[in-house]
């Protein structure tokens, strides 16, 4: 039974970034079918943020003190009863849905993990899970045909950068909505650039003359209006984050919950480990800095992932 104590990102009321801090906390104890993994490796999303300061409240509500965080990558030190699927010392990725991978300790049910491929860093490994399944499931909602033209809002984000590079895996020609330093980027990794502004829409008719088949949106609301404005069908619209105007309009909303199987985490794991898709590691920070991270995060300029090292 472990008795040393663990820390973990925690706050108290909804806020600002100056909310967050990270405190010691009782070590966690596996129950049957639970892990107890020490955390290497912990991205943040802008989902937390958006959690962290209320805007999701009606939706995702916060309990406090709340903790943070889904995506997890680190090493099995503690079983649960009746684990046969791991190990002591396994290497392991993953998702917690507790809010709670920003921590230096983590129960996770065996369900919610897979054995980490050796190819991948601890920080790729520990930004797979939510951007990847999100990717998958915003892919899989639009249903891409090899040739089909896709556009892609927020290209070069977290999400994005991996819904462009399985979209082109897929065999699509991919239209990627990002500003012009990510041009080159879009460019190596199989879609055309098109940058955003007042000239959007022009710019993506110009680009695809035969017509866009669908369009996935990873920014907002003006990007699901605009698709449905090009004549986009509706049932081949998908926004992960725009879920009132999905509403309002009839397209798609599906995200990371529509995708979290050990099945799609696998599919995704080898994918990158076999250099397919490139996970981006824009910046990582140490636990204590998880309010840097969010500063740097909340500019919604980083190309890939950021990533706490506990």
């Amino acid at each position: 039974m472990s008795t040393t104590r663990a820390r973990a990102v925690r706050f108290d009321e909804y806020g600002d970034r100056d909310v967050l801090r990270v405190v010691e906390v009782s070590m966690p104890q596996p129950a049957a079918g639970e892990v107890l993994v020490e955390v290497r490796a912990a991205a943040i999303n802008p989902g937390e943020a958006a959690i962290r300061s209320g805007a999701m409240h009606e939706r995702f509500p916060a309990t406090f003190p709340s903790g943070q965080g889904s995506d997890l990558a680190g090493v099995v030190t503690e079983l649960g009863e009746g684990v046969t699927d791991f190990g002591l010392g396994d290497e392991v990725l993953g998702f917690s849905w507790q809010r709670s991978s920003q921590a230096t300790h983590v129960v996770v049910p065996v369900s919610q993990l897979i054995l980490k491929p050796e190819a991948l860093s601890w920080e790729v490994a520990g930004a797979l899970y939510v951007v990847g399944c999100t990717a998958w499931a915003a892919v899989e909602a639009v249903a891409p045909k090899p040739g089909e033209t896709v556009a892609v809002s927020a290209a070069a984000g977290g999400v994005g950068t991996i819904v462009v590079q399985l979209l082109a895996v897929r065999g699509a020609h991919v239209l990627g909505i990002a500003s012009p330093a990510n041009a080159d980027w879009l460019t190596a990794h199989g879609a055309t650039p098109v940058p955003y502004g007042d000239q959007l829409a022009g710019a993506l008719t110009a680009a695809a003359p035969d017509g866009i088949d669908a369009f996935i949106d990873l920014f907002g609301p003006q990007y699901v209006q605009l698709a449905v404005e090009l004549g986009i069908s509706r049932d081949r619209i998908e926004t992960i984050i725009s879920f009132q105007k999905a509403q309002e309009l009839g397209t798609k909303s599906a995200g990371s919950a529509d995708a979290s199987t050990r099945e799609v985490l696998t599919e995704m794991a080898d994918l990158v480990a076999s250099g397919r898709i490139e996970i981006p590691i824009a910046a990582t920070y140490p636990l204590d800095d998880v309010r840097e991270a969010f500063a740097e995060l909340e500019q919604r300029h980083t190309r890939g992932k950021i990533v706490l090292i506990p």
